[in-house]
């Protein structure tokens, strides 16, 4: 009986074991079929974000360093000598045209107006005393009484009279206009500048002591500025080939003014001249603006920035910046085909509005252009293609692992 249940106490004991053995296979095989079951295959294709291309018409603006000066500056001199008797603006000050501005010492050309005109009532009274002394002469000369001579000399005196009573009339109108002088009016509308001789000085003529102050005009204003020559060949290769039209009837180019600071004046202004040659010594075509200023906020000598206005470049397609790659063949895009797979399309880039790039040429309507994880693709290789209209607001694609939308944000 002992040695049975020894045998028996050894069959169970032999059984655990077994069954131990054969439940640590089982965990064994169990760990490799999830091992075997983690093992990943092809990865997925990477979410990239497109935009399908419209062919549109997109208004271009360029921009050139410009600076400002007064449409006009005139000094305004003394035209006659004499003592300056008193100012009566305030310097800096706006002024009109006609505006008085200066009083010269009138005194003396007054003096020589009264003798002028003395002079031209005594010769005046030679020139009556002349054609009596004539008509009488004419009288006898009818009758033979007299010799030729003594007509001749007759008619000589009432030439000479009538040619004194000329220069005597010239002589009044030079003195009137010296006094007429003494008062100096504003040639133009503008602002006044420092006086350059204080009342009480002695002005003269002469170009050290006739200068009275400067007017400028600040309504309207210039603006010159200078445009490269290639850009300006490129504009007029445009509008020659009709991929390019101005805006308005007039076909002016209109300009914004930026200034310092960012802001932009609230006038619009437009292109009055452009020169005919180039600057050999900067490769560049000098240009002005005409632009209303009617509040003065711009003022003569600022540096801003023109912005001109108008030109529209036809028939375009215009893409985020970012998706412009560059290769050793120059500019291209990846667009995605019908195979949703990636394919590098060079184009032709052109200018860059509001931080779109415009492209030229190299794509057409319905191209679906890669603006978005572009990082991650590869030449024919195929991708997930999300609508930019469908990505996440975050700049996501709206589909993925996070590690996809983060990509697509990049």
């Amino acid at each position: 009986m002992g040695h049975e249940r020894a045998t028996k106490g050894r069959l169970t004991r032999l059984a655990g074991v077994v069954a131990m053995v054969a439940a640590l296979a089982a965990c064994d095989e169990g760990a490799g079929g999830a091992q075997a079951a983690a093992t990943p295959g092809a990865p997925p294709p990477p979410a990239v974000t497109v935009q399908q291309v419209t062919l549109t018409d997109v208004p271009l603006t360029r921009e050139y360093a410009g600076r400002t000066q007064g449409a006009r500056e005139v000094q305004v001199r003394a035209r006659v000598a004499g003592i300056l008797l008193e100012r009566t603006y305030v310097e800096g000050q706006a002024v009109a045209q006609g505006d008085l501005l200066f009083r010269i010492d009138p005194q003396p050309f007054q003096v020589r107006l009264n003798a002028a005109e003395a002079g031209l009532q005594q010769s005046r009274a030679g020139l009556r005393q002349a054609e009596r002394n004539w008509a009488r002469v004419a009288e006898l000369w009818q009758s033979r009484t007299i010799s030729a001579r003594t007509r001749d000399d007759a008619q000589a005196e009432l030439d000479l009279a009538r040619a004194a009573v000329a220069a005597a009339e010239a002589e009044v109108a030079s003195a009137r206009i010296d006094l007429g002088y003494t008062t100096v009016e504003a040639p133009i509308s503008g602002v006044t500048s420092l006086e350059d001789l204080p009342e009480g000085s002695l002005v003269g003529t002469g170009a050290d002591n006739g200068l009275l102050t400067t007017i400028t005009q600040l309504d309207p204003l210039h603006v010159v500025f200078a445009m490269p020559e290639a850009e300006r060949m490129r504009e007029r290769g445009l509008l020659e080939s009709g991929r390019a039209s101005r805006e308005g009837e007039d076909g002016r180019v209109a300009v914004e003014i930026v200034l310092g600071d960012g802001s932009v004046h609230p006038q619009e202004g437009w292109v009055d001249f452009t020169a005919s040659g180039v600057d050999p010594n900067t490769g560049t075509i000098r240009a002005r603006a005409i632009v209303p200023n009617p509040d003065h906020r711009l003022l003569p000598g600022q540096f801003v920035r023109v912005r001109a206005k108008g030109l529209v470049q036809n028939g375009v397609a215009l893409i985020p910046d970012k998706a412009l790659m560059q290769g050793p063949q120059g500019p291209f895009v990846y667009v995605v085909d019908g195979e949703d797979k990636a394919q590098p399309r060079p184009v032709t880039a052109g200018a860059l509005v509001d931080g779109a790039r415009v492209i030229e040429a190299g794509l057409a309507t319905g191209d679906r252009v890669i603006t978005g994880g572009v990082i991650k693709v590869r030449p024919g290789a195929p991708v997930q293609a999300v609508s930019a209209t469908a990505a996440a607001p975050d700049g996501g694609t709206g589909t993925g692992t996070g590690e996809q939308q983060q990509e697509a944000r990049r």
